[in-house]
This record gives structure tokens, C-alpha cells and sequence, in this order.
């Protein structure tokens, strides 16, 4: 019997997928959350040997649970469905140690044989999304050129980045710079845009 946890934000996806999941004979869903920050504890609970996980979750990111999992339930076999196939997404996804990436518009079919064969040692990722991430290649961005993008995207002044991030202004200017010029952007704005776009942020 796979044991799994559901980690999803839509109270709708959520029951239907463990509702469907649940008609599998060799599948037993036996915790269900709404946000990234109750996944860890109640999968020391419940001690899940998969957990199903969203990206855009409130509190940790589907991403943030993965590494936590990994550090503290090692046995447990992560799988990330989203909506939001980005090839930077997949790259972090793989360093945070999952097992497989699925996005959310492929059949139930798909999610239930990605379970089993996770659980046999395998790694299942979308094929079309592995391609691309190939051709977009690494993150170009380093944390702290993220960070600085992240606290520009809702329109924040230099002044307000350089506050929040406890840097000097010239420091904040200097990054969003180089930020600019690794995404191949005009401004700011586009370098959100085209990080977002390909889950750098």
C-alpha cells in the first residue's frame, strides 16, 4: 500500500484527488493540507511514503516542504504537480531532492503511474518540460540578485528594496543592474517578468 500525503491549496483539486487516488486499490491517501507550513508536521505524523506536492503553496513553497522532507523524512518519495510548468521550477525541484514533476493538465492515469514508479526508484518528470528546461539552462540569477528582483516585483523604490533587504542603495542598484543584464531585459519590470516566467524567482 503507497502511502501519501496531499499537499494542495484548492480545497476542490484537493478532495478530487484524494478522492480519485483513493479508488486505487494500492493507494491510500492519509493526510491532506491546504498550505506549505502544516506539510512537514503532518507528515512526521502520518509518516507518508509519497507526498504529493503543489509549488504555490501559502506559508512554504511546494519547493520549501521538498528540501524539508528530504532532511527530515528521507523515505519519503516526493512528487510535485503544478500548474505551473517553468523550466527554473524543475531545475529547483531536482536539487531539492524529488522524485518526479508532473503538470496539473495530464490525467489522473499519469499521477497514479508517476506514484508507483517513484516508489520503485525512479525519477518520472514531463517530458516537455524537461526539453525546455534543457534549452532555457541554469538559473543565471544568484541569491541575492534574486532576493532584490523579488522585492522590486511589487513596484518597491530602491529605497524601499535597500530598507527591507538591509543593503545600501548603490548595493540594491548594482544588483537589479545585473539582474537586468542576465535576463536580457529593458528594465526591472521585464527582469521580473521573464525570471517569473521561467521559475528563477
Amino acid at each position: 500500500m503507497i502511502r501519501v500525503l496531499l499537499a494542495e491549496d484548492q480545497g476542490m483539486m484537493r478532495s478530487a484527488l484524494a478522492l480519485l487516488l483513493g479508488l486505487e486499490e494500492d493507494i491510500e491517501v492519509v493526510a491532506q493540507v491546504g498550505n506549505g507550513t502544516d506539510a512537514l508536521p503532518e507528515a512526521l505524523r502520518t509518516r507518508p511514503d509519497a507526498a504529493v506536492l503543489d509549488i504555490e503553496l501559502p506559508g512554504r513553497s511546494g519547493l520549501d516542504v521538498a528540501a524539508d522532507l528530504r532532511r527530515e523524512l528521507p523515505a519519503c518519495k516526493v512528487l510535485i504537480v503544478t500548474t505551473f510548468g517553468r523550466p527554473g521550477y524543475l531545475r529547483r525541484a531536482m536539487e531539492a531532492g524529488v522524485s518526479g514533476f508532473l503538470v496539473k493538465d495530464g490525467p489522473i492515469e499519469g499521477l497514479v503511474a508517476a506514484l508507483r514508479r517513484i516508489l520503485a526508484g525512479e525519477q518520472v518528470v514531463d517530458p516537455v518540460l524537461a526539453t525546455t528546461a534543457l534549452s532555457v539552462g541554469p538559473n543565471p540569477l544568484t541569491g541575492r540578485e534574486r532576493d532584490v528582483l523579488t522585492a522590486a516585483a511589487d513596484g518597491s523604490t530602491v529605497a524601499d528594496i535597500a530598507a527591507r533587504l538591509h543593503l545600501s542603495e548603490s548595493t540594491v542598484r548594482n544588483y537589479l543592474s545585473a539582474a537586468i543584464g542576465k535576463t536580457h531585459a529593458r528594465n526591472r519590470i521585464e527582469a521580473v517578468g521573464t525570471a517569473r516566467h521561467n521559475g528563477w524567482l
